[in-house]
């Protein structure tokens, strides 16, 4: 290209410095077009993370940062606050001019370990933690909440004795003539049946339709009430099941109470630590067809 220019400026004799604006002219063209990328420092990291972003472009003149979580920046080197654990991705925008290209890349959030939630409901707050042994449902219920996707979300069926149920998207400010329970994000989770966790009394648990696989509302969960366990109904439940319960797990029945024939049935992915007055009041509220009949919304925050 270069030869070329050299060629066609000879033969039209132009001055030296009209010649040499025409070449810087043309290397300026050649190079006009921004180059967008970045890194970023670790390869790990564990929510509520800084990641510091080093902007590697080239060639532009101003930057548009997404972060993939709502947030953006024309920071040249952000540094950003990840609240919730997931995948985000992060999209840079080099501009220059009228001219401009675009890098993204994934940056992976995991959970910290033994997260915990809050869920605020009329009658009070209640704490859970969630098992890094469900991992597929941990991560699945923290992306929800920290899309507000519980927000004003009913419990729609209680059942004293049993359970309490929520997580229909389409139960927000339902009606009570509304036909509710059925909702969701439009996917499954799949089953993960861990032998260390069981429906006693608090434990968190995913509702499922009958499908043979098990696998779990991709956003309905409950959290169990229980009534009194004894040893004879646990022997039947493992003869009828084909497992074994351990002695700590039997102690835990026989105390606390549960439904433990919803074991290796339902997915059991967290646990109430605090709040159990906020289930009891919750459980015996008043129904019709086990709706509440009074509506009792909820919000679920994670906490650190």
């Amino acid at each position: 290209m270069l030869d070329k220019v050299h060629s066609w400026l000879a033969v039209h004799r132009l001055p030296s410095t009209v010649y040499r604006v025409a070449l810087v002219s043309l290397v300026l063209c050649g190079c006009g077009v921004p180059k967008a990328s970045f890194t970023h420092l670790n390869t790990t990291y564990e929510a509520p993370a800084l990641v510091e972003f080093e902007n590697t472009s080239t060639g532009a003149e101003a930057y548009e940062w997404d972060f993939g979580d709502g947030n953006m920046s024309d920071t040249i080197s952000p540094i950003h606050q990840y609240k919730n654990s997931g995948n985000y991705l992060v999209t840079l925008k080099a501009e220059k001019g009228e001219q401009s290209t675009v890098y993204q890349e994934y940056v992976a959030i995991r959970a910290p370990q033994d997260c915990t939630i809050k869920l605020e409901t009329e009658f009070g707050d209640m704490t859970l933690v969630l098992f890094d042994d469900t991992p597929e449902h941990r991560d699945n219920f923290l992306k929800l909440i920290s899309q507000q996707y519980y927000d004003e979300v009913l419990f729609h069926r209680v059942i004293p004795g049993f359970m309490i149920q929520g997580g229909d998207p389409d139960s927000r400010g339902a009606s009570q003539s509304k036909r509710i329970g059925t909702g969701g994000p439009g996917y499954t989770v799949p089953a993960e049946f861990s032998p260390q966790r069981v429906h006693v009394r608090g434990a968190l648990a995913a509702a499922r339709d009958n499908n043979p696989e098990k696998a779990s509302s991709g956003s309905q969960f409950y959290i169990v009430h229980g009534n009194n366990c004894t040893d004879e109904r646990l022997d039947k439940i493992e003869q009828e099941r084909g497992f074994r319960y351990t002695p700590e797990q039997r102690a835990m029945y026989l105390k606390m109470g549960g439904t433990p024939q919803l074991d290796r049935e339902y997915t059991v992915f967290g646990m109430l630590i605090d709040g159990f007055d906020v289930l009891d009041k919750i459980a015996v509220t008043q129904t019709k067809n086990d709706r509440p009949t009074k509506n009792i919304s909820m919000k679920i925050r994670e906490v650190y």
